[in-house]
């Protein structure tokens, strides 16, 4: 695997809006994976997962899914319900072969840190399950958050990581710049690629998910996702960093103009 360029969900140029549309437009603007999004609820059923399949093998496009944003782990209401949009998820993106399963793990609300993250390791446990006994192979990708009250800093991913297998952190670089208000620079980036790798070993870099756009930020942190040239975000020093570190994956752009952005990362990044 080299490192793959797509967006997080179907182009704006694609004319047919269905996904199996989607691939094939991302297959024209010649980009390499597309991020399926199940953000407001899983609604495809498996005849369209088994076409989406089979487009995307024709094409050679990568898939993952993003999971609904309905989910919260540390919820004794919504625990149950948001096990069961990540099985969902894994399902139906099973179908197509999805790479990976995104989604946001947990709010903290008024609990420990230490009680949320055992809540959410109960949670993706159970999905784990479901995959072995159906003999689904994918990875879960609980994804760095841009708010501090949010579940995701990059060591409690990194930590589940090395606990449970097929996991493994979805990194969005916007979000933590956001959460933070640094890593920012070259050696930002490098600082966050060197702690996958001395937690994760080589395969941590080897395989990555990550997500990039550029990004609106406060004092709370994430406001808004913007187009890269529209924000301060570095994405020439990223770009830099991880091919310095020879990172591997796939790199999924947010920004609101979607292809343009992912095109602009694609292209600079085969530059250097």
């Amino acid at each position: 695997m080299s490192l793959l360029f797509g967006t997080a969900g179907i182009p704006h140029a694609s004319k047919d809006r269905s996904t199996a549309g989607g691939v094939k437009t991302i297959s024209e603007l010649n980009l390499d994976a597309m991020e399926v999004q199940f953000v407001r609820g899983v609604k495809m059923g498996e005849a369209r997962a088994r076409e989406v399949a089979a487009v995307s093998k024709a094409l050679n496009i990568a898939l993952s899914v993003h999971a609904p944003y309905y989910i919260n782990l540390n919820s004794e209401d919504k625990f149950n319900d948001s096990v069961k949009r990540i099985v969902d998820s894994v399902r139906i993106g099973g179908i197509f072969n999805a790479r990976n399963i995104v989604f946001h793990a947990a709010y903290y609300q008024k609990s420990s840190r230490e009680k949320v993250y055992e809540r959410v390791k109960k949670g993706i446990k159970r999905v784990l399950d479901y995959m072995e006994q159906h003999g689904i192979k994918t990875i879960l990708r609980p994804e760095t958050t841009g708010k501090p009250t949010q579940f995701g800093e990059l060591d409690e991913l990194l930590k589940l990581s090395q606990e449970l297998e097929n996991v493994m952190p979805c990194v969005d670089f916007a979000h933590i710049h956001a959460r933070y208000r640094r890593y920012n620079s070259y050696a930002e980036f490098c600082e966050i690629l060197t702690s996958i790798e001395e937690l994760l070993g080589k395969k941590g870099l080897k395989n990555m998910h990550m997500h990039v756009s550029g990004i609106d930020y406060g004092l709370k942190g994430e406001k808004a996702h913007l187009n890269l040239k529209e924000s301060d975000f570095k994405y020439v020093e990223l770009l830099k960093a991880l091919k310095d570190y020879r990172v591997e994956g796939i790199l999924i752009c947010e920004s609101p103009n979607l292809e343009e952005d992912a095109i602009l990362l694609r292209n600079t990044y085969q530059s250097l």
